[in-house]
């Protein structure tokens, strides 16, 4: 037992993310499936939402005390597991949740899934906020629920809630809105004046809000990220919030997540539903990692969050200069950048088509965010600063050859 709880002892130190790691033949989403993907072999992929840097040594670390235990039987939560979780959550975000609050998912997709399996029937009305990550309109449609849609407004370069529109289709009897704060893929940080605006509608007309928070870590400089719940009592009683250290560390692969729920209500609706797909029990190696990750990886964060910022200085220097015709987004968190192609005049498809057979590189097509992303691409930032350069010199020479 002493070997499994092996303490970690990790040093500060200066983190090299500009070291490219080859992730090839690891079963990587991201590099070994392009022509699944991308319907060829030969491109740069920067689209899915995973870093092409290791996790902290701390993780590494525990990971391997963990696996050298050489048993591997079924696992629970322990108490470090939601000690930190909560330690996490007070010190980088002000918010003080509750032990009994937290329930475990393999996965913020899955638990969308099994939260509108339980807490909805067929046919009633989800809201969602165009454009968004797909799997959220999704899991709307996978269990007959109807999909109700409220576009962002896009002014002056800054995506903002159409409150009006809200108000309007929240009379239309919403019963549950699936918020993206920070939002992917227009790197909105909503502010609180924000939240508490669309916390009062949601209050008044009853509306439950679940909030994906997966991406809550990673906020640029003058920016503080709101958990949806911390803002009253009452908003807390009407809201579940999403969280996982997957983003935050690159620890998707270990399908960790954890939903926060006040209510108890929603709690155990949500429990009940997970125990009929026969999920009981976490990754051992998952609560392992999250565990080491909030417990040791503050210095890894706080160094992670400057490189994206100069990757993300390096972009807008690169766009202004070589490519003009193309207009970043700028993401006030998230390493994810929204980019708009409008200007090279070309529809969806022909866009793609573009991107992947004359550019060479593999983005996320916007359409596939909903109404709104047509004309725009997903670009991920969390590489390499060179890879980041590899890739937009490759856009450069086909814009060129447009000409």
């Amino acid at each position: 037992m002493k070997a499994v709880q092996k303490a970690v002892q990790i040093e500060p130190k200066n983190y090299d993310f500009d070291k490219i790691i080859d992730r090839y033949h690891t079963s990587c989403l991201k590099w070994d499936f392009n022509q699944r993907t991308f319907g060829r072999e030969d491109i740069l992929p920067m689209w899915v939402a995973d870093m092409d840097f290791p996790a902290p040594e701390a993780v590494v670390e525990a990971l391997v005390n963990r696996a050298k235990h050489g048993i591997y039987g079924y696992s629970d939560g322990m108490e470090g597991y939601y000690g930190v979780l909560i330690d996490w959550m007070k010190e980088r975000h002000g918010w003080e949740i509750q032990r009994d609050w937290i329930s475990f998912s393999p996965g913020i997709v899955p638990a969308l899934n099994e939260l509108v399996r339980s807490l909805t029937k067929a046919g009633d009305k989800i809201l969602v906020q165009f454009p968004v990550y797909p799997p959220f309109f999704q899991a709307v449609k996978n269990h007959g629920r109807e999909l109700v849609g409220s576009q962002l407004i896009l002014e002056k370069g800054r995506y903002t809630m159409d409150f009006a529109d809200l108000e309007e289709k929240f009379f239309s009897g919403i019963k549950i809105m699936i918020l993206c704060n920070p939002h992917n893929p227009v790197g909105r940080v909503w502010e609180r004046v924000e939240l508490e605006r669309l916390g009062q509608l949601c209050l008044t007309h009853g509306v439950l809000v679940i909030s994906d928070e997966i991406h809550s870590d990673l906020i640029y400089k003058g920016y503080r990220h709101i958990p949806f719940a911390s803002l009253s009592p009452e908003s807390a009683l009407q809201s579940i919030v999403c969280t996982a250290p997957s983003k935050t560390f690159n620890l998707a692969g270990l399908q960790t997540s954890n939903l926060i729920i006040p209510n108890a209500k929603y709690r155990l609706a949500f429990r009940a539903s997970l125990n009929l797909t026969g999920i009981h029990y976490p990754n051992v190696f998952g609560m392992t990692a999250m565990e080491a990750a909030y417990r040791h990886g503050r210095d890894w964060l706080d160094q992670l969050l400057d490189y994206l910022s100069g990757n993300l200085r390096f972009l807008n220097s690169f766009l202004d200069r070589e490519l003009p015709q193309i207009t970043a987004i700028q993401p006030e968190g998230t390493y994810l950048v929204w980019l708009d192609f409008s200007a090279l005049g070309m529809n969806p498809k022909a866009l793609q088509n573009f991107l992947v057979h004359e550019a060479g590189v593999g983005l996320s097509p916007g359409y596939l965010f909903g109404p709104g992303g047509e004309g725009f691409a997903r670009l991920n930032i969390a590489c390499a600063r060179s890879v980041l350069e590899e890739g937009l010199q490759r856009i450069k020479t086909a814009v060129k050859g447009l000409e």
